[in-house]
């Protein structure tokens, strides 16, 4: 039995390869990395487009064979009282053959000017950290992500994605409650 994890982004896989061990339903279960398309831009800019792309993913991941697929997509979302309007979160899905089960991940607001970049210059939020010259690296999203960046390494891009991925297996936890 095996899980797909819909992406070739190490963070991703390394993500859903930790918290397999701590869900009994789950255990024995081998991960697979399998990359497949979004659907959707690459700097998704709403909620809507975010989930899309983690629902798109989840079920072109599932193949024979697979027990559950899990796309994961990370995207902005309009959040009001916020400095830019925006807020950056992690949506994930898991899809078993019939259903996705939906979680997401706590929000956090990029820096303004990271913001800025992205809506004017339709770029991705490597692409904006790097140019605004807050990472050396243009895949920061291979990494730390820019919440690593931005709050000292308190919390990183494996963390938050973790947080999207428990929320959506609460539903595969007790599927009585969710009929």
């Amino acid at each position: 039995m095996f899980i797909n994890v819909a992406s070739g982004n190490p963070v991703k896989v390394e993500a859903v390869r930790e918290l397999v061990p701590d869900y009994p339903f789950l255990q024995g279960i081998e991960i697979h990395s399998v990359e497949v398309p979004t659907g959707v831009s690459d700097q998704p800019k709403s909620l809507e487009e975010t989930l899309g792309g983690a629902i798109n993913r989840a079920r072109s991941a599932f193949t024979e064979g697979c027990k559950y697929s899990i796309g994961l997509e990370s995207g902005l979302m309009q959040v009001p009282y916020t400095k830019t309007g925006e807020m950056d979160f992690c949506a994930c899905a898991i899809y078993d053959g019939r259903e996705s089960h939906v979680g997401l991940s706590g929000a956090f607001e990029f820096p303004t000017e990271i913001t800025k970049l992205i809506k004017s210059e339709g770029i991705n939020a490597s692409d904006a950290c790097h140019k605004m010259g807050l990472s050396e690296e243009k895949n920061i999203g291979y990494q730390e992500g820019i919440i690593g960046i931005v709050s000292d390494g308190l919390i990183d891009r494996k963390a938050y994605t973790k947080q999207a991925i428990q929320m959506a297996l609460v539903q595969l936890q007790h599927p009585e409650l969710y009929v």
